[in-house]
């Protein structure tokens, strides 16, 4: 199933610049791996030592926020777009 994930600028040092790529991923877990399959090293900062999300990021599949879905469980479908945002926080 095609997905198309949206990738924030931090994290585009990874993709060689790319904002977007597109993936073979059936839910949350698969597209993280296939992330990983693609661009080395990125898993390592959207996810902690356990494979569980960092804290600090916000992933939604088509504007619906995981965390109140299934979360990295959560499952795709061909044709989701799945955007990644890092929290920001000011002051």
């Amino acid at each position: 199933m095609a997905v198309l994930v949206l990738i924030p600028t931090p994290l585009q040092k990874f993709t060689a610049d790319e904002s977007s790529a597109e993936v073979e991923a059936s839910s949350v877990n698969d597209l993280l791996q296939a992330l990983e399959g693609r661009y080395p090293g990125i898993l390592g900062r959207l996810c902690d030592e356990g494979g569980k999300l960092r804290r600090f990021l916000n992933v939604y599949v088509n504007s619906e926020d995981i965390r109140f879905l299934q979360n990295q469980e959560t499952p795709l479908k061909d044709g989701d777009e799945v955007s990644i945002v890092p929290a920001v926080a000011g002051g």
